[in-house]
């Protein structure tokens, strides 16, 4: 009996070892024989890491749902050179011949040219000069100098007082260049390739000069992050296609990596200015966005103008983070998402871009038709009276967000500086466009009425009989006669503004001119210049200006030092026409959800402060800029709108040697204002040439507003 349980215990510890056998063998099989290959390259990992991935941003579109800018995937080549050990230079090389046969142009900025006899690239390669605020030259370090210092190229720094005293002389391109390929270990056994000072300069063996040039510019721009003189990663070819991406794949290039990256899209080339672009974060901007504790790495890309800087919080969403594994040879070998990226909001701009398009080829046109040959620049601002939304705000000469990098130098050395937003950031005296201030000053503080007449005697002669001149008299020995507010509004007579000025006084003209946000900030999102209203800031300065009395004078028709942008006339003639309500001008409208499921932020209207004005005093001074374009000067302009309107030209004086700046305002429709605009063009002349621009901006408008349609539904967007 015992020796059959015994038999029957054996039997089954026999099936229990032989299942465990099976199950273990079996095991082992798919390990090795199934699986071994994925299992192999496992087993050599060796380095884990998590990288940080930023999300797509938001899109901006303009108020009525039209995309302005987007995203589209490109794929980019980025090199990894820790990864590629003691074969860094034959990969590289390799890299670089794949590009040449493939067309692809790779990122070097090495001021030395491509191919022999070398030469730079720019005259000052190493260090360049420029005058501080004071007017003071000061020398600086470029890129490639800074790095030279660093490395040793260099026998000390090219900006140090000494050296710069002494007159040492600096390498030479080829000097340089085999300077760069020692360091890099750029260089075989053969004979040296060139001589400078009696040494050999390029010893680089059987490599042929082109290959080491190029080489030598990829690690330079390598070194230029490893030394921390740049801080973002070093992009070597972006926008790559998928024939190239292929030849990487097929050799089979280690520490060569191939992203999906997004990269703006632009739908328009008009509105630059406002809508701004994106690049990594500058090496002087890091500290900056590293203390925002937000997430941001040192390789992000972020807005570096307009609405992409302004509205970066919304744009850019939130970064993901991914784990990253490789095997010894450098080679990915599988990547997990810890978290992953989520997109950036979408912006809506108070912007019209079909209007922006409008003004933009308007202003371009206008200015080339103008009598003056001088002109510079212009710029021109159509605000929405009742809101302060600005719905245009052009510069003119522009640039192209598209072609920003290929166009850069040609812009960068225009002389008429197309990269600057001349209607937020240009400063110009106002000229008679400012003698509506002084006449609500004037008759708010009851110093005259509106049926108040003041004889124009040709010159003002209340301090001296040799006193200031009216433009009529200046001009055609003429007179206005004793007009009104009105009528002096209408011809722009400087007698009737220099006598209510002077009654005003320099204080009362401040006051007012700040209710209107003259010379003050406007509220704007994007970087504006504040301006300045001419007078007395201290006490001291008004001592000084009660015994230059005269000087009110001039501020009381818009000269003087006062000066503005075009914004702020913009807003000024708004606030005016709206009956005194100062609204914070503004160009975002709403924020939405990146799936456009919901309205996130939407922009109300804010009131920055107001002023009361009798009825009967605006109706008299609205009646006068209606007078300017039905018996004035820019009547002819505006005899066949189908729209209402007022205005009120300007020049300033910018030298004797120069013409005047052309400026001009205007708003419509005179009974129920809707939109005003604010023209500046540089050395453009009389304000009154720059009439028929503004009537063919106002002629858009009004001809196409009932055409134009918002899109309410949500998750829509058009082009």
């Amino acid at each position: 009996m015992e020796s059959k349980q015994f038999a029957r215990r054996t039997l089954v510890l026999i099936l229990l070892m032989g299942v465990l056998l099976f199950t273990l063998g079996a095991a082992l099989y798919d390990a090795q024989i199934i699986n071994g290959e994925e299992w192999a390259a496992a087993s050599v990992i060796k380095i884990t890491n998590e990288e940080s991935v930023s999300s797509a941003r938001g899109a901006i579109l303009d108020r009525y749902g039209r995309v302005l800018v987007s995203n589209r995937v490109t794929y980019q080549v980025t090199l990894n050179t820790g990864l590629m050990g003691e074969d860094r230079n034959e990969i590289l090389l390799e890299l670089i011949r794949l590009a040449r046969a493939a067309g692809v142009e790779w990122a070097d900025s090495l001021s030395v040219s491509q191919h022999a006899p070398f030469a730079f690239t720019r005259d000052d390669p190493f260090c360049y000069a420029y005058a501080d605020e004071e007017g003071n030259t000061v020398r600086a370090l470029t890129n490639l100098g800074r790095l030279s210092v660093k490395m040793g190229w260099l026998p000390g720094d090219p900006t140090a007082d000494v050296l710069h005293k002494q007159g040492w002389r600096l390498l030479t391109a080829e000097e340089l260049l085999g300077k760069l390929c020692a360091s890099f270990d750029i260089r075989g056994e053969g004979a040296a390739s060139g001589k400078g000072a009696g040494v050999p300069v390029l010893n680089i063996g059987d490599m042929s000069l082109s290959d080491a040039r190029a080489l030598a510019g990829v690690l330079y721009e390598v070194n230029l992050r490893s030394r921390e003189i740049l801080y973002d990663t070093y992009v070597f070819a972006r926008d790559v296609n998928i024939d190239f991406i292929s030849q990487i794949k097929e050799h089979n290039l280690v520490g060569v990596e191939v992203e999906a990256v997004t990269s703006r899209e632009y739908h328009t080339d008009y509105a630059a200015h406002l809508l701004g672009r994106v690049d990594s974060i500058y090496r002087e901007e890091w500290e900056y966005y590293r203390d925002l504790d937000q997430g941001y790495q040192m390789n992000d890309t972020v807005g570096k103008e307009g609405a992409e800087l302004a509205f970066e919080s919304y744009l850019r969403g939130t970064p993901g983070v991914r784990q990253v594994d490789r095997d010894t040879s450098g080679k990915l070998v599988d990547q997990t998402w810890i978290t992953e990226p989520e997109p950036g909001d979408n912006v809506v701009l108070t912007l019209d871009i079909d209007l922006q398009q409008a003004v933009e080829e308007i202003l371009a046109d206008g200015v080339t038709h103008l009598a003056s040959d001088q002109v510079r620049g212009a710029a021109a601002v159509v605000l929405d009276v009742n809101s302060g939304e600005v719905l245009s705000a052009a510069s003119y000469p522009t640039y192209r967000l598209s072609a920003y990098r290929e166009e850069y130098n040609e812009n960068a050395s225009n002389p008429l500086s197309p990269f600057v937003n001349r209607a937020f950031q240009g400063l110009y005296a106002p000229g008679s466009t400012f003698k509506m201030v002084t006449a609500v000053a004037g008759l708010e503080m009851g110093i005259i009425t509106p049926t108040t007449r003041i004889r124009d005697t040709g010159v003002y002669t209340y301090y001296t009989p040799n006193g200031p001149q009216c433009w009529i008299y200046r001009q055609y020995r003429g007179n206005h006669g004793s007009p009104n507010v009105t009528r002096a509004i209408e011809v722009s007579c400087n007698v009737f503004f220099y006598d209510v000025g002077r009654q005003v006084t320099i204080q009362g003209l401040q006051e007012y001119a700040a209710y209107f946000g003259l010379g003050e900030k406007t509220g704007i999102e994007l970087p504006e210049y504040t301006g300045t209203m001419a007078g007395p800031k201290t006490e001291e300065e008004a001592v000084e200006w009660q015994r230059q009395a005269g000087r009110t004078l001039s501020v009381a028709i818009g000269q003087e030092n006062s000066q503005f942008t075009p914004l702020q006339l913009a807003n000024y003639i708004a606030t005016l026409v709206n009956g005194g309500t100062h609204y914070a001008a503004h160009l975002l409208k709403e924020v939405k959800s990146n799936d456009f499921s919901q309205v996130l932020y939407t922009k109300e209207p804010e009131v920055l402060n107001s002023i009361e004005i009798d009825p009967a005093h605006l109706a008299a001074v609205k009646q006068g800029m209606r007078d300017v374009v039905t018996t004035g000067t820019v009547a002819p302009y505006f005899r066949n709108l189908d729209v209402t309107a007022g205005a009120k030209t300007g020049s300033a004086q910018v030298n004797v040697d120069s013409n005047s700046n052309a400026v001009f305002v205007c708003f419509a429709p005179y009974e129920e204002p809707e939109i005003a605009i604010a023209i500046v063009v540089e050395r453009g002349g009389s304000g009154s040439d720059v009439g028929a621009i503004a009537a063919d901006i106002m002629r858009y408008y009004f001809s196409v507003e009932e055409n134009r349609e918002e899109i309410v539904r949500e998750n829509t967007l058009i082009r």
